[in-house]
């Protein structure tokens, strides 16, 4: 046993300080970032924020929408081959899609079948999803999946730790999933004790990611996926060097989320809840295997119409974080943010209360 003396920070114990700025405008920050991979030939541009990968954001509707925004679906690992033939006759634009499976031998014999199909060339993005990306499978399945998609573009995890991004990076995967307990339909720390406050985590892990390097333009990247409960949120990952940020409760709730829209007390909800819940468990699995336990949540999330009004908040807010700091592209974030740590009872305190103004 040992202890790390070192402080780790979340979202909520920054803030970002101020500095000096030539903007003239918000509408002058450009958001879209282009991507060179380490593996993947392809090349990717857009706005990079992705849904999770979850049943209640990851769906085809949301597709529709974002694609328009350059926004990223990640689709969930409940689809089937028959529901991506008939989305497939509808929809093509596979840069902003990715399909996801886990590491179960079930999940590898549907991407052969995805692959027979040739429906997995409807999409740019592979990404292979596990709680726990410490397990020797798990690097195992990477190179498995590199070697029949190697066109690709790779994204796995999660994991919180340098020296894990840089080995799955070298594994295989192009972009790693950062986090490990931070979402709010998460209760792994809860549950199991293990975790690691997310800004932390990603500043960390961009960090080793960044500096691997294929020596043709191409570099390891990370997403930061979970623990952002607000706009700002989002802004500190960017600040913190992730290159995409993935989140499930803000993108929860829309008319293009999954779940019918259920009454109670004369206010409408929408159904949220984690991949390692008992509602998804037992949803989409058929059982919960008695050697485990769940660590998610499911809860109701406020009915929130459909969600382009969020779109443009969400947008408006990061290109207001690039004039307060002087950055004019998103690529500047970091080397234009200052990080102030704060009282984190202070700030709860006040966004519990609706006072920060």
């Amino acid at each position: 046993m040992r202890i790390e003396e070192d402080v780790k920070l979340d979202y909520a114990d920054v803030l970002i300080r101020p500095k000096r700025s030539t903007l003239t405008s918000r509408k002058d920050v450009v958001l879209e970032r282009e991507f060179n991979f380490y593996h993947s030939k392809k090349t990717w541009k857009g706005i990079p924020i992705m849904t999770s990968n979850m049943a209640t954001c990851g769906t085809f509707e949301m597709a529709k929408v974002l694609s328009k925004y350059k926004i990223i679906t990640t689709f969930h690992k409940y689809y089937k081959v028959e529901d991506y033939k008939k989305f497939f006759q509808e929809f093509n634009d596979p840069d902003f899609v990715s399909y996801t499976l886990g590491i179960r031998d079930e999940d590898i014999a549907q991407l052969k079948e995805m692959i027979a199909n040739n429906l997995i060339n409807n999409f740019s993005f592979i990404c292979i999803d596990v709680p726990n990306g410490y397990l020797e499978r798990f690097e195992d399945a990477i190179k498995l999946v590199r070697s029949l998609c190697p066109d690709h573009i790779i994204i796995a995890g999660n994991v919180v730790t340098n020296e894990m991004t840089e080995q799955i990076i070298l594994s295989g995967a192009d972009i790693v999933k950062i986090g490990i307990g931070p979402g709010s339909a998460c209760t792994t720390r809860r549950m199991t004790g293990v975790g690691y406050p997310q800004l932390s985590a990603v500043i960390e892990c961009a960090d080793a990611a960044h500096g691997i390097s294929n020596g043709q333009g191409g570099h390891g990247l990370v997403i930061a996926d979970g623990g952002q409960q607000y706009p700002s949120c989002v802004a500190k990952a960017f600040c913190g060097g992730a290159d995409f940020n993935m989140f499930g409760s803000m993108f929860s709730g829309f008319d293009e989320s999954a779940g019918e829209i259920i009454e109670k007390d004369g206010k409408k909800f929408k159904e949220y809840f984690g991949s390692s819940s008992n509602k998804a468990l037992l949803e989409f699995y058929g059982k919960k295997g008695n050697y485990r336990a769940s660590e998610g949540r499911h809860v109701l999330m406020p009915y929130k119409g459909p969600i382009d009004n969020f779109l443009q908040d969400l947008l408006g807010s990061l290109r207001s974080t690039g004039t307060y700091i002087g950055a004019m592209r998103l690529k500047d974030f970091p080397r234009r943010a200052t990080f102030i740590k704060v009282n984190r009872q202070l700030t709860t305190y006040l966004e519990k209360y609706d006072l920060g103004d």
